[in-house]
């Protein structure tokens, strides 16, 4: 679900305290997208918004969620909105955001 390695070359490109600044941002502007969609998916927007999410997703090493994103994107812009299961992608999201908060100090402790 986290690509850990990702996460660790992340921190160690741009170091431990821009590190936390960077997830601090991540997590606001995901949640904020997240919470969007959770309240309606606005069709027209779906591709656009799922390519964000994909985009921040596979930065950050949320790798199920990212691909999650890509196959949704695609289908959306590809016309099929309406068969993009956007409950079950949000969902992935909340269980990699809790994996990734709850692992985060042992995975990366030296």
């Amino acid at each position: 679900m986290i690509d850990w390695n990702r996460i660790a070359e992340l921190r160690d490109e741009i170091g431990a305290e821009d590190f936390s600044e960077v997830v601090s941002l991540f997590l606001e502007e995901v949640n904020q997208v997240a919470e969007r969609l959770r309240t309606g998916v606005v069709h027209e927007e779906l591709a656009s918004d799922l390519h964000f999410l994909k985009g921040s997703a596979m930065n950050l090493g949320f790798s199920r969620f990212a691909a999650m994103c890509q196959a949704g994107e695609r289908d959306a812009a590809a016309g099929r909105a309406d068969d993009v299961d956007v409950d079950k992608i949000l969902k992935c999201y909340d269980e990699s955001q809790s994996e990734f908060m709850s692992e985060l100090d042992a995975r990366l402790s030296p």
